[in-house]
């Protein structure tokens, strides 16, 4: 299901025009904004913002930014799109944010192998030899207690394959990059955007760079802030001739990589754990192992331990017969030239268990893994933004790094925009640091430990990778490094063979002491979930905003976010600040012959900058909803009122039909349980109908009440002068005792 057309319909109706009085902005120069209107006022020769990276995250932006008004353009520093399969996990939170855009998560979803199909991670001696355990990512682990707990462990299987729709209305999906960025480029093609290399643009010192333009083969190379925008220095290739281009722009967002050019450039470092490990990707195709796994030992990681080689396969698409295998690479001992075709093609033999006849090396990369978080996020007084890698880099352990960027361009989107649109001060922008960036090195914990995770298997092998390091690091940094390279490479070789003699059939047995005991504690570590996992719905879903564009409750250490341990935690929905919305389905009301279904993520819409208030028909929320109307007016931007009725309640609204009347632009749903003993949208929010909450463009939550509101209007103002400035309602008051006076 993608945005419905109840959606499209309610964010075109009329606001509230009745401007109240409280709030001095209608005296003050764009509300006393006055760098705001220096630097981000309206002007035709200066693009709004310029986006740096074409990948998933910068796409995902340029489109977000486009569907709110907000004028954009992308520069990519390469020539062509990569075909390299890359990133493939799409999580919950992700496949959320793409049934925004114009169905997109349906596409994926109707183009993504089955689930069946690459459910389970497989361990093995070859893909054709002895299996040592398989782990299957769709089955629910972890116990819960409590009424809305119990409801969730009774529905949790369904819920990861997202039959019912329990915890969200769409479900995760394994769906390659490059595919993904093909979808993406459809989609800013049904916004008008042309993919060019620029040659056509003779001049763009001294105009307008065209929007809804993807520039490729353009890299940045340099930034300089001058009042009022920012002059960007793009390099091409011209006639064979290198050559450099100005580009002015309000707003930069780098999002262009691990190896960000614009990080640099703002001298912006990073902190955490560098080279993690090195490994070698070998893209390939066999159409002869695609049906054979297919058909025999379905899965989507394979882990390969034998004494020949040692690897993991990633199977991108079996019916495809699309692969990628990952192997470690210890330089300078070895380098890229080692890994010619040939060479990985006798190294996929070995990992297979046969010689595959029509097997199609297409290309070889090697890569190092990272931990590590940007200083931060924002820079050159709010003008200059990092998003997805350029921000953060995980190992791959988990799929968190371009999940995380996704929803980095979901959170800094309806910010640039609300900036852009006169709705709020540059400085909100610095929100999406003070939110993004806790989550990012919470996930670059949870990433390592999960790296950690996996790592455990091997070692339960005799194969312990740390050990491999510390050689490797003794030979390279220790006595070895005075040694002649062809010797300290014969020295590792012969170390790693030794490490690959325990997996051997001789050891590697029940029959044997030694390889029973191995094979025990291999059996435990996956009956205890201990090994290398794939979801983590507790973090996908339930990820939290402590602070920033909200307004936070007093928390205590209960409320602490939980330190990262690598193991899978069920996702409780809660309607605590900072929390995306919980999903639960409803109707619309009155009944009509429609019996259509929508989810309480489809009552926030992606096309404009629109918060969210949810009430109970109650007079007490009526009152609330009249005065958060008037206040957001005030405040120059749009909200709607949704009220949500208990289920059956056809003839209570009947009998409150002029209470319902009493409220301008407001939706009337009605919740729908999924069975009798199912809880309630309140419960499921754990609060009570006496409260209410107040969502954010992005479906994360900005306020709640848990009680009747005593001074709605009091309160109302403190919120969004709270969410939309960063500042509470008695410095505008201050402001306003001091206009009085002049």
């Amino acid at each position: 299901m993608e945005v419905p057309k109840f959606i499209m319909r309610f964010k075109g109706k009329g606001f509230s025009t009745t401007r109240i009085k409280l709030y001095p902005f209608e005296y003050l120069p764009r509300r006393s904004f006055s760098d705001f209107k220096k630097s981000f006022s309206g002007d035709d020769e200066v693009l709004p913002v310029l986006i740096v990276g074409a990948g998933p995250v910068g796409l995902v932006l340029s489109i977000l930014l486009t569907k709110l008004g907000v004028r954009c353009a992308v520069l990519e520093k390469s020539k062509i799109f990569s075909q390299h399969p890359q990133a493939h996990f799409i999580n919950n939170r992700s496949m959320e944010v793409f049934r925004k855009l114009n169905g997109l998560a349906k596409e994926i979803q109707k183009l993504q192998p089955p689930v069946d199909l690459w459910r389970k991670f497989m361990y093995c001696t070859s893909l054709s030899g002895y299996i040592l355990g398989s782990v299957d990512h769709m089955q629910p682990q972890g116990k819960s207690f409590g009424v809305v707990n119990q409801w969730l462990i009774s529905a949790m299987e369904c819920s990861f394959k997202d039959f019912e729709q329990v915890v969200s209305p769409v479900s995760v999906a394994h769906f390659s990059q490059y595919k993904l960025t093909r979808l993406l480029l459809k989609q800013l093609e049904n916004l008008e955007f042309r993919i060019s290399n620029g040659d056509g643009i003779e001049e763009l010192n001294h105009r307008l760079l065209g929007e809804r333009e993807i520039l490729m083969g353009h890299e940045c190379v340099s930034i300089k802030a001058t009042d009022p925008c920012l002059t960007v220095g793009a390099s091409f290739i011209k006639e064979g001739k290198k050559t450099e281009r100005k580009i002015l722009c309000k707003i930069l967002v780098g999002a262009d990589g691990a190896g960000s050019t614009v990080r640099k450039l703002m001298g912006i470092g990073m902190q955490g754990e560098r080279g993690l490990q090195n490994l070698v990707s070998v893209h390939f195709l066999s159409q002869d192992l695609g049906q054979y796994l297919l058909h025999q030992r379905p899965g989507m990681l394979f882990f390969i331990f034998n004494t020949d080689a040692i690897g993991v396969l990633v199977a991108h698409d079996l019916s495809q017969g699309e692969f990628v295998l990952q192997m470690p690479f210890y330089p300078p001992q070895q380098n890229l030239k080692d890994f010619s075709s040939k060479v990985c093609e006798e190294l996929i033999f070995k990992i297979v268990g046969w010689e595959l006849k029509d097997i199609n090396v297409i290309d070889i990369k090697p890569w190092v893994m990272h931990a590590e978080v940007a200083e931060k996020f924002v820079a050159c007084d709010n003008r200059v933004i990092l998003a997805g890698d350029a921000a953060h880099r995980f190992p791959p352990a988990g799929g968190f790094g371009m999940n995380t960027g996704i929803q980095d361009a979901h959170n800094l989107a309806w910010k640039i925009a609300s900036v852009l649109q006169d709705i709020s001060p540059p400085s909100i922008l610095q929100t999406y640091e003070m939110e993004r960036r806790q989550i990012a090195i919470f996930n670059t914990r949870l990433s390592v430990q999960n790296f950690k995770a996996a790592m455990e298997v091997p070692s339960a092998l005799g194969l312990d990778p740390a050990a491999a390091n510390s050689v490797h690091r003794i030979i390279n940094s220790g006595i070895g490094s005075i040694l002649p390279s062809g010797l300290q490479r014969a020295i590792l070789d012969g170390i790693f063979a030794a490490g690959r003699a325990q997996v051997s059939e001789s050891i590697l047995n029940d029959k044997n002491p030694l390889g029973s005991l191995r094979l025990a504690k291999l059996r435990r570590i996956f009956d205890e979930g201990k090994s290398l996992q794939l979801q983590f719905p507790a973090e996908d879903l339930g990820f939290r905003y402590l602070e920033g564009a909200l307004v936070p409750e007093n928390y205590n250490a209960s409320h602490a976010p939980e330190a990262p341990t690598g193991r899978r935690r069920d996702y409780v929905p809660s309607a605590e600040p900072g929390l995306r919305l919980p999903h639960m389905n409803f109707r619309l009301l009155p009944k009509l012959s429609s019996e259509e279904i929508f989810s309480t993520l489809d009552l926030v819409s992606g096309d404009k900058v629109v918060f969210l208030l949810i009430i109970a028909p109650k007079n007490e929320s009526y009152n609330l909803a009249q005065a958060a109307l008037k206040v957001a007016d005030g405040f120059r931007v749009s909200l709607k009122i949704c009220v949500m009725w208990p289920s059956g309640s056809v003839k209570e609204i009947g009998a409150n039909k002029t209470a319902l009347m009493s409220i301008k632009d407001c939706i009337h749903v009605e919740e729908i349980r999924r069975s009798a003993p199912s809880p309630s949208w309140w419960d499921i929010c754990q609060m009570t109908d006496r409260g209410a909450i107040l969502v954010r463009p992005d479906e994360h939550i900005a306020w709640r009440t848990k009680s009747e509101v005593s001074d709605p209007i009091s309160e109302m103002q403190n919120v969004f002068s709270l969410v939309l400035l960063g500042k509470r309602t008695c410095l505008l008051q201050e402001v306003e005792a001091k206009l009085k006076h002049v």
